[in-house]
This record gives C-alpha cells, structure tokens and sequence, in this order.
C-alpha cells in the first residue's frame, strides 16, 4: 500500500516516512536531501540499475537500526543495508522509494579477547581497521579482500567475501562465530556463540553470512582470530604462457604445501599495472604467479615452490629478500583491479571459481571470449583456490561495446558453470548475477532460497530485487 502511496504522491509519502523516521532517530541521522541520497544509490558493479532511495539513514545504535526496521515494517517500505558499497554485483543498490539503511556509522570494536581469540565489533568497522587493531595484540583477521582499507566488516559478512589470503586461511564465513541480527520486524536475535565449539540447533550464523541483507540487519558480529604468524615473504615467478602457471598451480597443491598466497596475473594486468604505478614489473612474460609463506622458515618454502615453478616451465624466479620487496609485490597484485579499470574506464570484474584443475581451461576459453569480441580482458585470480576476476575493460559511453562488454561477462560465467565451478566465488549475486544463480542451482534450490527468504523477511522489504 505504501508503494502504490510513493507512486501516487511521492513527496507526500516521503514525508510522512521521514515523519516516523525522525520519532526514533535525531535529526543529523535522517538524510532527505536528493542530491545527497542520489550519491547512496548504487555499488561499485556495472551494469545494475539502481533506483532512487526516499532517504537515507544512517543508525549508530542497534536500538536505532529496530527503530528503522519497526516503521518500515508498518509503512511496508523496502529497505536496503548498505556498507562501504565497493561491492561489485548490484547488492547495495537502492530500489525506488526505499530506505536506505547505511551502517557506516556503527563502527566501533567493541572487544579484542586474546584469550578466547575474538573480536566483537559493529557492522561498520573496516576490514584494515579491525586487522590493525588486533595486530598490536599478536592476533591475525585473516580475511582480506582487495578493498580492505574501505570495505567494512558488515559488507564483508553479507557478500562472504574472501581475499588473497583465502588459499590458506579461508574465507569470511569461517570467522564468524556469532551474529547479532535485527530482523524485518524490528526483532532482535543473536545467533552463534563466543566459545571455540558449538553445534546447539541450525547454524544460522552461517544462513546469514552470504544472504546480501535479504534476511536481516547484521548489527554485532563475533569474529574468530588467529594468532598473528610471522612475516611472509613473497617469489614472483614468469611464465611464457598461463597454461604453464596454471599446471604450476597445480603441481604446488599436489605437493602439498599450504602457501599464504598464490595469486596469478596475466600479462594484460601486468601492464596495466605498470601504466598506473609504474613498478617495473616484467611486462614480456604471459602470466606472473606470486606464491608467498608465513611460515617459521619461509625462504625455505619459496625454494621449493619455485623448483615446481621451474618444472612447470617458468622462465624466471625471483623470492623476494625481506618484507619490504614482498609488500612491493603484494600492493602491485592489490592494484590490479583499479589499473585494469584505467583501460578503458569501466569495468566488468567477473567471479568465476573453478575446482583448481581446470584454472587453465578457464583462462584459456577467457582469451578465446577475449578475441571473439575484441575486448580487452585481464584476469587476476585468487589462483590457490581457483577462484577468478576476468576483468572486462570497456567504454561505456560506446553502445556496441557496451553491449559485447557484457555478453563477454556472460559467457565467462557460462564457462565456469562449464567446467563445474560456480558464477561468484566472493563477490555476492546482487543483481548482476540473479539469472545466472537461478542456472546454477536450479528450480529446486530457487523454491528452497525463496522458501526460507519467506520466513525471515515474509513482506520482502529486505533488499528487494537482489539474489532472485
């Protein structure tokens, strides 16, 4: 009723929301102007329509977060959970007429427990916030997406993003132990626990990390810590082609060694990185493969992986001497994807995980898609576990280019399902990915989604439009 209000007269129905809003929140929390409320409207994904929000609030309380989720539960008004909004699938965009909830203002660490080895902290932390913080007490966050010195902990929870780090340590969905979660109610329930072990009933903590704000508002968040390791050191290895660093890739899993890192960079990327930070990496090689280890003896384990480097047919390797050379490699794969953006100005970044086996194939059927629509592709991968960014550079202000930009998108995901991976290894569905979801998982596992959507969010004002 309160769509068809917002349709009708929507100054009118604005008003009245923003009425209700103010009864619980203060003022400097109610944001109304459409200039300011445009710049909330969408992620950082291409190709995701976006609409415009009725308003903007921005909560420091959980009590204040209840408050917003009451009143659109009365006024049947959508709601949209927004981070730092450097994600990449649409799942942040704002619908019509909604509320935008951003929680960039809940951003503290509540507790750091070395004994019981967590943290506690609110939705809006960022990720190299909270990681900085616990490395002054010998303690290690693991998860480490690309953008973690903007991305927030929230952000991360909803999307389970990963890292470079995940090859080793996993990714965000291992850490969180519990959750608070305000529900479409206005409801508030924890899940989880603090303690190292505990199987009492279903774990929704899990149900939640991964659902894109569809099925609640994470407000608190328990997360798991690592005893801080010691420093890694980083080998950079070159390839004459990518096929020769994929079956490096493999060979090193094989042998079992459980590096910190393995990530690769194609040759497109490499000189993209080049152009922006001038870094002097080696721009005649096909693919570069940066393997790193923080173990106790980690020059030790670099040798090793790069004689399987070697073997696989790697033209040079290069360890790194100490921990300024590796950080220096380590910012340049960070890079990546804001220098592949410099091509052309826009890009699509792809997500496409395959099992570690057929890394080469999928690399491989990129370049094919790549020639097929003369574009230019770079891929980045997380290579250890197989997971992918081809990256598609484009200009948007060029339809047909546009338009073969994501038809390229489309038919790297197509590949992927192919060789029996999955369309997002850690960047979420959002938008961009629905149709695709749906293919991956089928009728079946669609009803069962929507089923279990249903009990927690039965009006579908949770961030509407996202994920199916």
């Amino acid at each position: 009723m309160i769509m068809s209000r917002i349709e009708a007269a929507p100054d009118q129905a604005r008003g009245d929301l923003t009425e209700r809003l103010l009864a619980g929140l203060p003022a400097e929390a109610v944001l109304t102007d459409p200039d300011i409320t445009a710049s909330y409207a969408n992620d950082m994904a291409s190709f995701c329509p976006a609409g415009a929000p009725a308003v903007v609030v921005l909560p420091r309380t959980v009590e204040e977060v209840q408050h917003v989720m009451r009143t659109a539960t009365e006024l049947r008004v959508p709601v949209v959970p927004q981070g730092a909004r450097t994600g990449l699938s649409g799942g942040a965009n704002a619908s019509d007429g909604c509320v935008v909830l951003s929680l960039t203002k809940m951003d503290r660490i509540l507790e750091i427990n070395p004994v019981d080895r967590i943290a506690v902290v609110e939705p809006g932390v960022i990720n190299a916030t909270l990681s900085r913080a616990v490395n002054e007490l010998g303690l290690y966050y693991p998860p480490d997406p690309s953008s973690w010195e903007m991305c927030t902990i929230g952000g991360n929870i909803g999307t389970a993003s990963g890292g470079l780090c995940c090859v080793k340590y996993g990714v965000t969905a291992e850490y969180v132990l519990g959750l608070d979660v305000v529900l479409a109610d206005g409801r508030l329930m924890s899940t989880g626990r603090r303690t190292a072990k505990g199987v009492a009933g279903y774990d929704l903590t899990r149900l939640f990390v991964g659902s894109e704000g569809s099925l609640g508002i994470v407000v608190r968040a328990v997360l798991a810590l690592k005893p801080q390791p010691p420093q890694q050191l980083v080998l950079a290895a070159e390839f004459a082609s990518a096929a020769a660093a994929c079956d490096a890739v493999c060979r090193i899993m094989e042998g079992g060694h459980v590096p910190s890192m393995l990530e690769l960079m194609d040759r497109t990327t490499v000189k993209a990185v080049n152009d922006i930070a001038k870094m002097a990496l080696p721009e005649a090689t096909e693919a570069l493969l940066l393997a790193a280890f923080d173990t106790p003896d980690p020059a030790a384990d670099l040798a090793a992986v790069g004689a399987l480097c070697e073997a696989a047919g790697a033209t040079q390797v290069v360890p790194a001497d100490d921990a300024a050379e590796s950080e220096l490699l380590l910012q340049a794969r960070r890079l990546s994807l804001t220098a592949l953006e410099a091509v052309r100005g826009v890009t699509m970044i792809d997500d496409v995980c395959v099992p570690r086996s057929r890394l080469g194939d999928l690399i491989e059927g990129v370049e094919r898609i790549a020639d097929k629509h003369q574009l230019t592709i770079g891929v980045v991968a997380h290579a250890g576990d197989g997971n992918t960014h081809p990256t598609v550079c484009f200009d948007a202000a060029d339809p047909d280019e546009s338009r073969r930009a994501r038809e390229s998108f489309d038919e790297i995901m197509a590949l992927g399902l192919d060789l029996g991976g999955t369309i997002t290894g850690e960047h979420g569905v959002g938008v961009l990915k629905k149709e695709w979801l749906a293919r991956e998982i089928g009728p079946v596992g669609v009803e069962m989604q929507r089923g279990i959507k249903q009990v927690f969010d039965p009006l579908g004002i949770l961030n509407p439009g996202k994920l199916f």
